[in-house]
């Protein structure tokens, strides 16, 4: 466990890519296999190469949200407008306020990436990417901030390929 805390220290921004790339691709092809019931490449080479940048441009805005929201609330806090947490209080404060803020531009950015892959526009839905602020990533994100910082983005990581399981079962009910 020490190599991958040296590593996520020493390079913050290429281990987050990594495991963004990997795993939210990886969540994006579950969700295929479970809509469909059978495990296969649900994209052409060029499309897959394309999912792992839209993974790893996400990623590097998902570590610069991690850092720059906790900053926020930190300030928040030195500053009397949020009263002194700690723990899992102000794990829930740093994840409600980024993803209340930062939350909506990713899911645009998501989609539109998406689109932009699948050479659609396909807007179909997006509400449900913003209801899942509410209902997946503020928990989800809540514990992920009790964390210490080296294992946060992992954990957000494997977060994405929860909830392309999740999803994948809501697609397959749906259809």
């Amino acid at each position: 466990m020490n190599w991958y805390i040296d590593f996520v220290t020493a390079y913050p921004i290429i281990s987050a890519i990594i495991q963004f790339s990997i795993l939210g691709t990886l969540g994006d092809t579950v969700s295929y296999w479970i809509v469909k019931r059978k495990i296969f490449l649900p994209y052409d080479l060029k499309t897959l190469l394309l999912k792992v940048i839209e993974w790893s441009i996400l990623a590097v805005m998902i570590k610069y949200a991690f850092i720059g929201f906790h900053g926020f609330v930190e300030s928040l806090i030195n500053n009397s407008y949020l009263p002194q947490f700690e723990g899992i209080g102000k794990a829930f404060a740093i994840s409600t306020s980024m993803n209340l803020q930062f939350g909506p531009f990713l899911v645009i950015m998501h989609r539109l990436m998406d689109n932009i892959i699948a050479g659609e526009k396909n807007w179909k839905n997006i509400d449900k990417g913003f209801y899942s602020l509410l209902w997946f990533w503020i928990p989800a994100h809540t514990i992920t901030f009790i964390l210490p910082k080296e294992f946060q983005i992992g954990l957000a990581a494997l977060w994405s390929l929860a909830l392309g399981i999740i999803l994948g079962f809501y697609k397959r009910k749906a259809s």
